[in-house]
């Protein structure tokens, strides 16, 4: 009952304010040229992260062939189907931390005689090992995404590295290619992307940027292969330029680096924030951090045009998202937490930076991709519940791989104590049909805005779109009410002339098609 409450509040309310007279105090302008050339975003910039820690993947995506859970081959049917529906362009496994602890022979042959290990990063839980390579690039297969396999520096070997590359991709008569058949895959898989170590500079072994640049271009040189997959340098975290500095300086052997940067309320690793329960401050500091992703960006891209004035390198977001307590009750080391309408709106100011900067952002993974930190699905036994951060990836599908538009906004400030930030956020891209696409982001939580939005070339086109919002900041979809926070039809856009006015909710996403 309460998630059909929920629904039909998001239903009724959003009709009831477009119907509702102009109130807002809150007026925004966006001009966009449909007609420009864009840079293509490219659509792994919605990429997804599944790491071996707590229930991200044991229980979140697998759960063996003789669960009572409804399962294709030992991977959860519902999850599955879900993420069918996000089109996710690409996985990102084993880690994280656990990447590097860990031994890829652990997770080969009959799972009953897989060696039981201890996650030394997450909590020393027992990791049994039964979701492995083969159980990676068949769920791979399985969703429809390319997989970025990131290889163990911290205490593996480049020799080990190549040697699961060939096990897995080596169509040959080699012993390692005929250990994967007679592990039951006769074809070999392909690797698209390969990380080579993960946090360095951190649980990866706490090395300088001087001493893995030197590592980094040795795995690359027995990992390289012609026509085999791009190569991503383990790169900084935050605002280290330092560390971007000593890979593109002397890059030889790999396509990107790598940025690691996480939102936190507070910007306190020991007291992050909560999750829900939060008042508007905490509101308003969050989208503030979050915005600080640009930032970074911008001064990570500065560095390496001084070396890469062509963009040939790419600039991989291979973790990102929310970071709170952990939900009260549950093992912290398994960063269980609630996911809130905060979080979609998180996740849309993010993808806005993201194609801003499509030109060397080639892919972002979130953190996670099931039951761990910014999750789109959380499960529990046989129930299932899609996220607010979910119904977010899921309406900017049409982003994916079309051509990001030149945005220019002039918004007001949304301001709370010392906290200010524009309250309006908008982005556009052209799609490989013609139609063009404007995600348009307020996150004032009490304000609606009305958007002046200039589409040149685009003058009374058909336009239909998407709503998300509900009734509070910290709104949440549970096992009790699943429907709590999703998309409803917006109808709330109109033509004056040559102009549309975007009447945005207060604190909500909105996608339109236009044409």
């Amino acid at each position: 009952m309460a998630g059909r409450f929920g629904m039909a509040w998001a239903v009724a309310a959003a009709l009831a304010w477009v119907a509702a007279p102009a109130q807002a105090e809150i007026r925004a302008s966006a001009s966009i040229d449909a007609r420009a050339e864009g840079v293509r975003i490219a659509p792994e910039i919605y990429g997804q992260f599944a790491e071996h820690l707590g229930t991200g993947i044991e229980d979140g995506i697998w759960v063996g062939e003789d669960s009572s859970i409804p399962n294709i081959r030992g991977f959860r049917r519902d999850v599955v189907e879900a993420l069918r529906r996000l089109k996710v362009p690409v996985v990102r496994w084993p880690g994280g931390c656990f990447a590097d602890i860990y031994r890829w022979r652990d997770g080969i042959g009959p799972r009953d005689r897989r060696p039981v290990t201890l996650n030394k990063w997450w909590g020393n839980a027992e990791e049994r090992n039964r979701f492995g390579t083969h159980e990676f690039f068949d769920f791979a297969e399985l969703i429809g995404a390319k997989t970025y396999l990131n290889v163990n520096v911290g205490t593996g070997t480049a020799g080990e590295a190549r040697e699961w590359l060939e096990y897995v991709t080596s169509p040959s008569g080699s012993t390692l290619a005929q250990l994967r058949r007679a592990h039951g895959r006769e074809r070999p898989w392909r690797v698209d992307y390969i990380g080579i170590g993960n946090e360095m500079w951190g649980c990866g072994g706490n090395l300088t940027a001087a001493e893995f640049a030197p590592l980094a271009r040795r795995f690359a040189t027995f990992l390289r292969e012609e026509g085999g997959p791009r190569i991503i340098a383990g790169g900084a975290t935050g605002d280290d330029h330092g560390w971007t500095e000593a890979l593109v300086r002397d890059p030889r052997g790999f396509d990107a680096v790598s940025l690691h940067q996480y939102t936190l309320p507070t910007g306190d690793w020991t007291t992050k924030g909560a999750a829900v329960g939060f008042d508007e401050a905490a509101w308003a500091q969050t989208f503030q951090r979050t915005r600080r992703m640009e930032e970074l960006i911008v001064g990570h891209d500065a560095v390496m045009d001084r070396h890469d004035a062509e963009n040939r390198l790419a600039l991989i977001v291979a973790e990102w998202g929310s970071w709170y307590d952990p939900t009260p009750g549950t093992n912290s080391a398994f960063l269980q937490q609630e996911n809130s309408l905060r979080d979609a709106l998180i996740a849309a100011l993010n993808f806005a930076i993201f194609h801003r900067h499509a030109d060397r952002v080639r892919m972002a993974n979130i953190a996670q991709m099931v039951n761990v930190l910014q999750a789109m699905i959380h499960t529990r036994g046989e129930r299932m519940v899609l996220t607010p951060t979910y119904h977010a990836f899921e309406m900017f599908t049409p982003f994916q791989g079309a051509q990001a538009l030149p945005a220019q906004v002039t918004s007001p400030d949304y301001v709370v104590g010392d906290v200010s930030q524009p309250a309006v956020e908008v982005t556009a891209a052209r799609d490989a049909a013609g139609a063009v696409h404007v995600a348009l982001v307020n996150v004032d939580p009490d304000e609606e805005a009305i958007v002046s939005l200039a589409l040149a070339g685009r003058g009374q086109a058909a336009l239909s779109g998407r709503l998300l919002t509900a009734e509070r900041m910290d709104s949440v979809n549970s096992f009790g009410a699943p429907e709590t926070v999703r998309p409803v039809p917006f109808n709330g856009a109109r033509w004056l002339g040559e102009r549309l006015e975007v009447r945005l909710p207060a604190k909500s996403v909105v996608v339109l098609r236009v044409g």
